[in-house]
């Protein structure tokens, strides 16, 4: 192509307009390794979570419900690893953007294809991170729906990610060893505050996870300490349009023999206490000691064998996990509880009263609240 006309050869145009030498192949490729694994186990953690969450028919009856923390540990990651993203991804682009002002644009075909195909992996990372952000907040400004938004973006940053490392390995490989490129004060320097940067939002901000951590959780979006009970909420009671319970409440368990049971009848089953924590999709979680009745209890009362999957309704009127399907084995597990009190206090509105599921390794959206029904599953 053409050299472009001198009166176009201003700003990011002209010669010379970027004279730091770290607009460099060695800084882009440290800065890359980083990224790359932080993406990697953005993307690894969230799979697990979408299964977890919406599972295909042939995978439900073999998710695990051990370890306890699973999803727990999981989550964690994929939100500390997402943020941690962001200010490597802005470091990376840092260091490769002289490359949008070059000329010629394009000098061949596969050329075009190339860097069309960074086009749309910039532009898929930086919407996944923006939009996982936002989750976080539970702020959501934009009309599609988030978690399959959220999911399809994770494949595709993903794919773009495999083959643009496909394309530029001769590239990365020359420059992946320090001994490849000449040491420069300024890459050591440049390194060093990416790093510092990454690891300051990584300690005030995975507080919400890691307890340890918790007093620097500083920048976090959510505090796991503060919240109705020592807990916090996601989805009240008043955004449910639960917090007048009907009159009367019977929890329906439907099966071969089903039947109907009120509050002071559960209070005179077998009761059991667990310590199980609420993990959510934001990345916070807290643990806590529930009591109530074991979900295998009220299921073998309706004539369910062991093994039996079970169907939770909720008394909300509508929400997208109004209904949740209950795969045997966290049916069947032993931690597996109704539960009718937290930390040894009745559950409040915004907890679920008169009554919730809780079980181990398990998203917080599908510890459902205010339950009103539970059918056996063949």
């Amino acid at each position: 192509m053409p050299a472009p006309p001198s009166f176009l050869r201003r700003g990011p145009f002209r010669e010379g307009a970027f004279t730091s030498p770290l607009h460099e192949p060695r800084t882009v490729v440290v800065v890359g390794r980083w990224l790359g694994a932080a993406l990697l186990l953005c993307f690894l953690t969230g799979l697990t979570s979408h299964l977890l969450q919406d599972p295909p028919a042939w995978l439900a009856p073999h998710l695990p419900a051990r370890p306890v923390n699973g999803y727990r540990v999981t989550q964690g990651l994929h939100v500390i690893g997402g943020l941690a993203a962001i200010p490597l991804t802005g470091a990376k682009l840092w260091a490769v953007y002289p490359r949008l002002f070059e000329w010629p644009p394009a000098r061949s075909v596969l050329h075009a294809l190339e860097r069309l195909g960074i086009a749309v992996l910039v532009a898929a990372v930086l919407l996944e991170l923006f939009t996982g952000l936002l989750n976080t907040l539970q702020w959501y400004p934009w009309p599609f729906p988030f978690r399959q938004t959220h999911f399809w973006l994770g494949w595709l940053a993903t794919g773009g990610l495999l083959v643009h490392l496909a394309v530029k390995a001769p590239l990365i490989a020359a420059n992946w060893w320090r001994r490849a490129a000449p040491v420069l004060a300024e890459r050591r320097a440049f390194l060093a505050s990416v790093f510092a940067a990454t690891g300051a939002v990584t300690l005030v901000t995975a507080g919400q996870t890691v307890p340890w951590l918790r007093a620097l959780d500083l920048l976090a979006p959510r505090r796991p300490d503060l919240g109705a009970q020592g807990l916090p909420v996601n989805r009240t009671a008043a955004q449910a349009g639960t917090l007048t319970v009907p009159t009367g409440w019977r929890l329906v368990v439907d099966g071969p023999r089903p039947y109907e049971i009120g509050l002071a009848e559960l209070g005179e089953l077998p009761q059991y206490e667990v310590e199980l924590p609420i993990a959510c999709v934001e990345g916070w979680s807290a643990t806590a000691r529930w009591g109530g009745v074991r979900v295998r209890d009220l299921l073998a009362r309706a004539g369910a064998p062991a093994g039996t999957s079970a169907r939770v309704t909720s008394l909300e009127a509508e929400g997208p996990y109004r209904v949740m399907e209950m795969p045997a084995r966290y049916a069947d597990d032993p931690l597996s509880l109704l539960a009718l009190r937290v930390d040894g206090e009745v559950l409040t509105a915004d907890h679920g009263f008169p009554a919730r599921i809780v079980a181990p390794n398990r998203p917080g959206v599908l510890q459902t609240k205010w339950v009103a029904r539970i059918e056996v599953v063949a």
